[in-house]
């Protein structure tokens, strides 16, 4: 529970632990855009190494990171490769059209993950009249389709088509250290299989703002630059990365527990007649309530009114995450009210 209310809305929502407000007031700043900031530096080093790549950049969100990746990787006119419910395209106002000029390519997933065979089948071959593929991006998690995970034979598929077509990979992994700890595998092996990748600090990490993004020096100089014409800039940042640097180094393992607790809302949901439940992989429950007769926008609104809060993602399905601030009283008492709002839409 936070401020009073049961909300499985999102991760997002997480306040920063007492050790990231103890250090974001002890921080040494600097001018990012000038001689720099030397915790913003200590966060973008101490990323690059976390995640096997030569260098980071911080930037204040993961739709920032996601964009500027996209530029630094591609130009106007190119084709983008995705998944067809990539958050990117859902989620990101479209900045990959207005301001990276980009046409995308939506590749249907299974669980949002590409086979490898569909990735090749829709990189553009060498005509005047197609655009070029300039990109591939694949997302770990994937949030639409539920919190579920590449892993890393899959990945490691995608990035072999990549390379033998000379197209690098950018990968949105929000929450790729949600992925490495479900597949009990160190997060650079996924990121292993990608040229760059964008990683948030601001949702199950719980740090107050911020995302890096990781990948070769050459790269993330590109990227600096088109942060810097974004106006990304930070000036005395390191008063936020300082949160950032205690969320990598003390709540990545902890992460299970949002799993253990998403797995039991999901045993406990599938209880109630006419909702059914997705087996979730990682933080993400995902409850399909068209048995109820109702919109899950009207079940939602009765939830809220009840003080627990979940997103209705889609018109048939509501969409709750696990996070530190939700326990497992929290979760009974979550589908103790999501079964009396069961009962009375079904009368």
């Amino acid at each position: 529970m936070l401020n009073g209310k049961l909300d499985f809305r999102s991760d997002t929502i997480t306040e920063p632990t007492e050790e990231m407000r103890e250090a974001m007031k002890r921080a040494k700043v600097g001018d990012d855009g000038r001689e720099g900031d030397p915790t913003i530096r200590e966060l973008e080093e101490y990323s690059a190494q976390l995640l096997g790549k030569e260098a980071g950049l911080f930037v204040v969100s993961g739709t920032a990171g996601n964009l500027v990746a996209l530029l630094a990787h591609t130009v106007p006119g190119q084709e983008m490769i995705l998944e067809k419910d990539a958050h990117i395209y859902w989620y990101e106002v479209g900045g990959m059209a207005a301001v990276g000029g980009l046409v995308v390519n939506r590749v249907p997933g299974t669980n949002g993950i590409m086979s490898a065979a569909d990735v090749e089948a829709a990189i553009r071959g060498d005509n005047v009249h197609f655009p070029k593929t300039g990109l591939i991006c694949l997302e770990n998690t994937h949030n639409v389709a539920g919190g579920t995970c590449w892993t890393v034979e899959q990945m490691a598929a995608a990035k072999q088509v990549a390379a033998k077509r000379g197209i690098p990979i950018h990968l949105d992994g929000a929450r790729i250290f949600n992925a490495a700890v479900a597949l009990g595998v160190p997060a650079k092996d996924l990121v292993a299989q990608t040229d760059s990748a964008t990683f948030c600090l601001s949702k199950g990490l719980s740090a107050p703002v911020g995302s890096v993004i990781v990948g070769t020096k050459v790269f993330i100089e590109a990227a600096k630059r088109k942060r810097k014409m974004l106006g990304g800039t930070l000036r005395q940042g390191g008063v936020i990365a300082a949160a950032g640097l205690v969320a990598l180094r003390t709540m990545i393992d902890r992460l299970a527990e949002d799993h253990a607790n998403a797995r039991l809302l999901a045993e406990k949901c599938s209880s109630i007649r006419g909702v059914t439940v997705n087996k979730p992989e990682t933080n993400i429950v995902r409850t399909k309530v068209s048995g109820l007769g109702v919109p899950a926008t009207q079940v939602s609104d009765l939830l809220a009114k009840e003080n627990v809060y979940a997103i209705a993602q889609q018109h048939d399905t509501l969409r709750w995450l696990t996070h530190r601030h939700v326990t497992v009283a929290d979760v009974d008492a979550a589908v103790a009210m999501l079964s009396k709002v069961a009962d009375a839409v079904r009368r």
